[in-house]
């Protein structure tokens, strides 16, 4: 039981992370890589900005090798919830919000429409001030009103 409280709390703990760091680091010292992603065509398959993929995955598979060490640990499921939430980033931002995939096209769901609304109002800023709506599977109540 408590392995999984640990899993869920990190995931959890991951939207506030994944908040800071697009509003602090994106938006500001990292720009360099986050601002092909806010440009309305992307001119290939990959962006500079999937490069935070790789450096949000690498904590993970770290807590995944020292979380088996001697046997399994919290640092297994701290890495678990890690990469759980970059999972849940990856179909919600890429495949459902941008379309990068097209597998989810059509949806009525009141959350999911809410999550979409929230990051079009993100993106309507192509620069990297005056962004709003910096997480991703919480947002603001007033965008799932439909």
């Amino acid at each position: 039981m408590i392995f999984f409280l640990i899993f869920l709390g990190t995931f959890l703990i991951m939207e506030c992370v994944t908040w800071c760091t697009h509003k602090y680091v994106m938006h500001g010292s990292m720009w360099y890589f986050h601002a092909d992603h806010h440009q309305p065509k992307y001119a290939n398959i990959f962006e500079r900005n999937d490069i935070f993929f790789v450096i949000f995955a690498a904590p993970s598979i770290a807590l995944f090798y020292y979380g088996v060490e001697g046997g399994l640990n919290y640092k297994f499921f701290i890495g678990l919830g890690i990469m759980f939430y970059g999972l849940c980033y990856f179909l919600i931002h890429d495949v459902l919000i941008h379309q990068r995939f097209k597998w989810f096209k059509h949806t009525n769901n009141k959350y999911l429409v809410g999550l979409r609304k929230a990051h079009k109002v993100h993106h309507k800023h192509l620069g990297k001030a005056h962004g709003e709506c910096f997480g991703m599977l919480f947002v603001p109540f007033k965008y799932y009103k439909i």
